[in-house]
C-alpha cells in the first residue's frame, strides 16, 4: 500500500502544475487539513477541507502564476509520504524568480491526503510527521 502513496503524491504534484483542481482534490480527503509553508512564516494556522483548497490554490496562483513543484526524491514511510523537491515560479506583479527548497509530508488514509505540509529543512519535516531517521 505505502508504493501507492508514492505514486499519488506524484499524481498530486502532477494534477498541480498542470493546474488540473479537479484532479488535485480527488487525491484530497474532504476533511484534509494542510498548511503551505508561507503560512506557517505569516503565522497563520492551517486551510481545511476543499473549501480551504481551492481558496489556497486561488490565492497561490494569483500571486505566482509559474508556481510549480519540483519533486525529486519521494521517500515511502507507509501512511506518510516525504518528498523532498523544489518550489519554482515568479511573482505575478514584480515577475521576480524564486527557487526554494522543500521538504513535503503527507498522510494518507484511504487513497487521499488526510494531512500535509511544507517545510525548510528535512528535520522540520521528520519531526512535524512524528518520524526519525
Amino acid at each position: 500500500m505505502s508504493q501507492e502513496n508514492v505514486e499519488l503524491i506524484q499524481r498530486a504534484f502532477e494534477a498541480f502544475n498542470r493546474r488540473d483542481l479537479d484532479a488535485f482534490l480527488e487525491l484530497m480527503d474532504p476533511e484534509v487539513e494542510f498548511t503551505p509553508y508561507e503560512r506557517v512564516l505569516e503565522g497563520l494556522g492551517p486551510y481545511r477541507g476543499h473549501d480551504g483548497v481551492r481558496t489556497w490554490w486561488d490565492e497561490a496562483f494569483t500571486v505566482l502564476p509559474t508556481f510549480r513543484v519540483e519533486p525529486g526524491e519521494i521517500r515511502d514511510h507507509g501512511a506518510v509520504t516525504l518528498t523532498h523537491g523544489r518550489l519554482r515560479g515568479e511573482g505575478a506583479s514584480s515577475g521576480v524568480a524564486f527557487d526554494r527548497v522543500m521538504w513535503h509530508i503527507a498522510r494518507w488514509r484511504g487513497k487521499r491526503q488526510v494531512w500535509w505540509s511544507a517545510f525548510e529543512t528535512e528535520a522540520e519535516a521528520l519531526e512535524a510527521a512524528g518520524l526519525r531517521e
